[in-house]
């Protein structure tokens, strides 16, 4: 079975994922935008019980625009996202792509928000479902 490890920048927080991701994907909504401080965020969705975290984490719940809440585990040394969890999909734990490190992770198979897309962005990969 694929283990992968993904960490916070200073190492302090580490998020433990046994198996394969269910879901990749890239998100062109401003709260991401925001969250990642990018023009785009890539999160890796693995189930909850396939998840091990460790390690001190800050949470953080956002008052929703209308959806279920989504928590946020922040490392509270380095500031960056360890994981999120909630939404429409509360069985499923979400992990930032970059913080694995691994520039052979699986490519995303779905594109969301696109309408909130950056004109100079271009997101490919076989397979891939684009929505708005």
């Amino acid at each position: 079975m694929t283990v992968r490890i993904a960490t916070c920048r200073c190492g302090q927080l580490e998020v433990e994922c046994a198996g394969e991701p269910v879901r990749v994907s890239v998100c062109h909504c401003l709260n991401c935008q925001r969250r990642s401080g990018s023009s785009f965020a890539a999160q890796a969705r693995f189930p909850a019980e396939a998840v091990t975290t460790r390690g001190e984490s800050i949470e953080w719940v956002p008052v929703p625009d209308g959806g279920p809440p989504m928590t946020f585990h922040f490392c509270p040394k380095c500031g960056s996202t360890g994981w999120f969890q909630g939404g429409v999909m509360p069985e499923l734990i979400a992990v930032p792509v970059g913080n694995f490190a691994d520039p052979r992770f699986p490519a995303p198979l779905y594109s969301v928000w696109e309408q909130r897309k950056h004109e100079w962005v271009t997101i490919h990969a076989e397979g891939l479902e684009h929505y708005d």
